[in-house]
């Protein structure tokens, strides 16, 4: 809006209004003098510019999106510590008990024992929240001396760690929410329940799926993918908790499709076959997470798009997913998940 508010705009704006008599050409006492003023005043107005963008949702970050949004009732999700299943053995190779808060390392990361779930199998949380936890398996070493315990196995995860909600995530929920108001349980309410737990990603509703009175939900992980048991039951108890007197509730996870890319690739000079396929795995996997309940198909072209983007490929051919050069079909309750990459030279 101020943009063309310039240091030379106002200066001269400001020099137009000394008369011609005198001296204004630079050097001058009254050109000197209005300078530093017409450079406090550009910057003044870029400073507006600024503070007009973070007035409004689509265009403030940080703080000042956080206080958009509390007007609607809506908070950052804060960053969530990865939990997952740990196994622990005696020297007999026996499942065995350990106390709980008991602290472990897989690496660089530690574990801390947070809940027994049946003989010799534990629920541990990492102890940095984020998507640190969610990176590491195998042996677990103690931290803390345990009697008897000969050695302990990091198992799968049950609550994927989250990194604090990004801005764009915030304002995807606060425009939702305003754009589509909650109303004694409708289709937006139900969205913007399960939304509110942290570790949820996206979230499809069917009304009357199976008659009057029910709902389903479905639900996917931060990453967009499949959510663990224990994320669709914590969804499951806060959605009870809402949910207007008689409606039947059903939340379930979505169910992926596993997405098998195969090809021929031409490399570039200088690039080898593994860092493009590392490479593409990343950028298919964030593809992945833009289609997940968007798009009922996963395209061919645009995976070729993908491929043709990475560093180090200079073309491809005979592009395949899941074996056929077309476009594979997601079901209502399917969001894809990339399955073997196969590309050769």
């Amino acid at each position: 809006m101020y943009e063309t508010n310039t240091f030379e705009y106002v200066l001269d704006r400001m020099l137009a209004r000394v008369p011609s008599s005198l001296d204004k050409r630079e050097g001058s006492i009254i050109y000197d003098a209005l300078a530093p003023a017409a450079a406090e005043l550009a910057q003044m107005y870029m400073e507006l510019d600024v503070n007009l963008n973070l007035s409004f949702a689509d265009t403030a970050s940080g703080e000042f999106l956080e206080r958009r949004a509390f007007d609607f009732g809506l908070y950052r999700r804060p960053a969530v510590p990865t939990q997952r299943r740990a196994v622990f053995y005696d020297d007999q190779n026996a499942r065995m008990d350990i106390p709980l808060l008991t602290r472990y390392s897989a690496g660089n990361v530690n574990f801390k024992v947070i809940k027994r779930l049946e003989k010799g199998e534990y629920t541990v949380e990492c102890e940095v929240a984020g998507v640190l936890g969610n990176q590491s398996y195998g042996n677990l070493l103690p931290i803390d001396y345990v009697q008897g315990l000969a050695r302990a196995e990091l198992a799968e995860i049950l609550i994927p760690g989250a990194e604090a909600e990004s801005d764009e995530a915030l304002r995807a929920r606060y425009l939702a929410r305003v754009q589509t108001p909650s109303s004694g349980g409708n289709v937006s309410d139900y969205k913007n329940w399960a939304l509110e737990v942290s570790g949820v990603g996206a979230v499809k509703v069917n009304p009357l799926w199976n008659g009057p009175g029910t709902v389903k939900v479905v639900l996917v992980d931060a990453e967009k993918k499949p959510p663990t048991t224990e994320l669709v039951y914590k969804v499951r108890d806060h959605i009870e908790q809402l949910r207007p007197i008689g409606a039947n509730v059903t939340v379930s996870p979505a169910a992926g499709k596993k997405v098998a890319v195969a090809g021929v690739v031409k490399l570039s000079q200088g690039h080898t076959l593994q860092n493009v396929v590392d490479a593409f795995t990343s950028a298919l996997n964030l593809h992945f997470q833009k289609v997940a309940f968007n798009q009922n198909y996963v395209s061919l072209a645009k995976i070729g798009t993908i491929l043709l983007d990475v560093p180090g490929v200079a073309d491809y051919s005979e592009l395949k997913l899941n074996g056929q050069s077309a476009n594979v079909t997601l079901g209502d309750e399917e969001v894809p998940v990339v399955d073997l990459i196969s590309l050769g030279v």
